[in-house]
């Protein structure tokens, strides 16, 4: 595996940090369902931040595709 670049080793440990929020280390996948499973995966997209004006991540790429003219139907 290659070695990863110093802010990918950060964003990548913040990231399990928020998912373990929702998932202890050990817990039983099995007794969730996909789209329970999705959603915790999901979550970080749509944790408001500082940097983009306490806007999400999915409102602040919305607002991309509407400049750049892509219909809504591109957003899931």
């Amino acid at each position: 595996m290659p070695s990863q670049s110093p802010w990918q080793r950060c964003f990548n440990e913040n990231t399990n940090g928020l998912w373990q929020q929702y998932l202890t280390k050990g817990t039983d996948l099995s007794v969730y369902s996909l789209e329970e499973l999705d959603n915790i995966a999901d979550s970080p997209k749509r944790r408001p931040l500082r940097t983009m004006d306490w806007r999400t991540p999915l409102e602040v790429y919305a607002e991309v595709l509407r400049k750049s003219g892509a219909g809504p139907s591109t957003l899931q």
